[in-house]
């Protein structure tokens, strides 16, 4: 076949044969043709996520349903034909919920029996306390190890003599009034600050080559983690005072605080052994290739790899100690659910109580949620590979 005869056989690319596009063909340069519409938007999304097979489909409606049978009556109840205004229980008429009982005992419910006079000093601590929690929490400000510094090293300090009193002018306030949401933070707090490095310790030595310290070690744990807190708070409450000295005793909330944040601990150890334990062989070998000490391989190679591995698991463990300080009120410790459970023996508030553990659980789910959603944050943050 001649070159003639190839060049009459041969069919021009539409583009330059003039009956598609006037421009020349540029392989490449034509425009992207947008995504179908049922996969982007809102209906994308309710098809991803809703309704992407037959299954998701029917559990999507099967919950629909449920919350077509249950919502409506609990927002009727809760807030439609809810007493929103009183202060008797005289002013509760509607079948809906009597958040009257609420406002009336608020005080309670948040500070306890506190001196009504010296609720600024907690407010104030309040103050400090976010303002601190705040800088700490946003990103990119500086001088952050400094406010972080304050806030473990001075805050507590300049708390407890808020707290407390009994100097510089303040009167003194005994542990015995302290009660409600106030005594739930405090509890919680000394046992979230203290049960952290403590476990952290405690999972070292658990790991330890040194016998001794990994025997002491895994008896701690293996003790305190075999104990309920229940039985915990009892020997703190009860027990605990009968080995002391004659005439030697600790205040019951102080002696409570030790035994959460030593009950805490044993399970702080293990959920930072883990992360110990999925660390690799090779940085602990790169470590100590470069000759680095004990103390510092572990505080700059093996721990922030470890922690930032683990970090559900705190949170978890957090959130758990968090949830446990309503067991404080076995031993005479009014928190937050106990004084709600408190409120409801006063016989000029009877039957109100669906609306006092609602407003408890609530507030428990305020904090265990910005916990929760703290952690989901950092995890993010901190996710820059294995």
């Amino acid at each position: 076949m001649t070159d003639k005869t190839v060049d009459a056989h041969r069919i021009d690319p539409p583009s330059l044969a003039g009956t598609y596009n006037p421009r020349p063909y540029e392989p490449g340069t034509h425009p992207d043709l947008p995504p179908p519409g049922n996969t982007i938007g809102l209906q994308g999304w309710l098809r991803q996520n809703l309704f992407s097979s037959p299954l998701n489909t029917l559990a999507t409606l099967v919950g629909l349903y449920l919350i077509w049978l249950t919502l409506p009556p609990l927002l009727s109840w809760a807030i439609f034909d809810a007493d929103w205004r009183g202060s008797t229980a005289e002013d509760c008429s509607s079948d809906g919920a009597c958040w009257v009982f609420i406002q009336t005992w608020f005080k309670q419910l948040m500070y306890g029996r506190y001196p009504d006079e010296e609720l600024w000093r907690i407010n104030l601590s309040y103050l400090i306390g976010a303002i601190g929690i705040g800088y700490l929490v946003i990103p990119d400000l500086p001088r952050k190890p400094w406010v972080g510094a304050f806030m473990l090293i001075v805050f507590p300090a300049i708390a407890l003599e808020l707290f407390t009193g009994g100097e510089f002018g303040l009167p003194a306030v005994e542990t015995a009034r302290w009660g409600g949401l106030f005594l739930t933070l405090v509890v919680a707090s000394v046992g979230i600050v203290f049960s952290l490095p403590l476990g952290v310790l405690l999972a070292l030595g658990r790991r330890s080559d040194m016998p001794i310290i990994r025997a002491i070690s895994v008896a701690f744990i293996e003790f305190w983690r075999g104990v309920p807190l229940i039985t915990v708070l009892f020997m703190a409450s009860v027990m605990f005072p009968l080995f002391m000295p004659e005439g030697v005793n600790f205040d019951k909330l102080l002696r409570a605080l030790f035994g959460v944040m030593l009950f805490a601990s044993a399970y702080m150890a293990e959920v930072v052994r883990g992360g110990l334990q999925a660390i690799p062989k090779g940085q602990y070998e790169a470590a100590e290739s470069l000759g680095l000490s004990y103390w510092k391989m572990m505080g700059l190679i093996i721990l922030p790899q470890a922690l930032k591995m683990v970090i559900p698991g705190i949170v978890n463990t957090f959130i758990g100690l968090f949830k446990d300080t309503t067991l404080v009120s076995i031993i005479g410790l009014f928190d937050l659910l106990g004084m709600a459970q408190a409120a409801l023996t006063n016989p000029d508030w009877p039957g109100y109580a669906a609306e006092s553990y609602v407003f408890a659980g609530l507030v428990f789910w305020v904090f265990c949620f910005a916990m929760s959603r703290y952690s989901q944050y950092l995890e993010r943050k901190l996710h820059t590979g294995h």
